[in-house]
């Protein structure tokens, strides 16, 4: 049975549009993030321990809420389940960990960059694992859009990419771990809403990091700006992007929601410029171009779908 192609069409630009929209927030996060880390002394491991729990609270208060006893349906069958647990561990948890502290050991730019190898490994995974070949505009829009990015983050001296091999190894691993985070969900988002599965894959990564790290145990200096930053990173860094990038799986493959990210370095910049008063040069100003041809030619791409 043939699913008409103007409403796979609306379907596809639905995901591309949710995928779009949570990297604009993380951008905003990035920026808030950046400003914490330079002016509060907070430690990682509180403040994941911090963004992660409060975060499973949050989101399974409003599950249960809203689906009432549905929220546990996740765990009654073995796929879902398993697929919740790696997706909190492996996707989640991973991704996390692996991006703050490439960012730690190395720079930002740099850990952005390797972060965004993400479409590769999933498109690795599609081709060598599950036997399918993505469309041709998505490869073309994949590269183009690592070149943007590239461009943008660099601005056109890759010496600044220079990086100790441990922090090379971490954003490896945050590459990965950001294809994973939109593979493993996806059976469990399947049949179940993806509020609920972002609650309870936030709540176990939560649980595992304060297993290690108990947020409570030595805390900072809990301030009005503290807790206002924190909260800025929970909603706009945690619950509604992350939220937005599982419906958007519902809608799109999971390369065309990945490939969505190349917005947040984009958006990033774009508020440096006018909150940090940061000069762009003509290198950067052709990555944005870069970026925003790609996201045109990968929406173009899925328009023309047969099915």
């Amino acid at each position: 049975m043939k699913m008409d192609n103007g409403n796979l069409s609306r379907q596809v630009m639905k995901g591309i549009g949710w995928a779009a929209l949570a990297s604009v927030m993380w951008g905003i996060s990035g920026t808030v993030l950046q400003l914490i880390s330079q002016n509060l002394a907070i430690p990682a491991t509180w403040m994941l321990s911090t963004r992660t729990l409060i975060t499973g609270v949050i989101l399974l208060a409003i599950s249960f809420c809203i689906y009432g006893k549905r929220t546990f349906d996740v765990f009654k069958t073995k796929e879902t389940a398993i697929s919740v647990v790696t997706y909190a561990i492996f996707g989640l948890m991973l991704n996390l960990l692996t991006f703050y502290y490439a960012v730690q050991t190395g720079n930002a730019s740099a850990a952005t960059i390797l972060q965004y190898l993400s479409p590769l490994f999933i498109v690795l995974g599609d081709i060598f694992i599950l036997r399918e070949r993505p469309l041709r505009s998505d490869i073309i829009a994949f590269v183009l859009a690592m070149i943007g990015i590239v461009m943008c983050v660099t601005r056109g001296n890759l010496h600044s990419l220079s990086l100790p091999v441990v922090s090379l190894l971490w954003g490896l691993g945050s590459g990965i771990t950001a294809a994973f985070y939109v593979v493993l969900p996806k059976r469990a988002v399947a049949k179940n809403p993806p509020l609920v599965v972002l609650g309870w894959g936030t709540m176990i990564a939560g649980v595992l990091f304060n297993l290690y790290r108990p947020m409570w145990v030595n805390p900072p200096h809990i301030s009005t700006t503290l807790v206002l930053s924190v909260g800025t990173v929970i909603l706009f860094g945690t619950i509604l992007p992350f939220g937005l990038l599982l419906h958007a799986t519902n809608f799109a493959p999971s390369d065309v929601v990945s490939i969505m990210d190349a917005l947040q370095p984009i958006v990033t910049s774009v508020l440096s410029v006018i909150f940090f008063h940061l000069f762009m040069n003509w290198v950067e100003i052709i990555g944005i171009i870069l970026v925003l041809v790609a996201i045109y030619l990968l929406q173009d791409g899925r328009r023309k779908i047969q099915v």
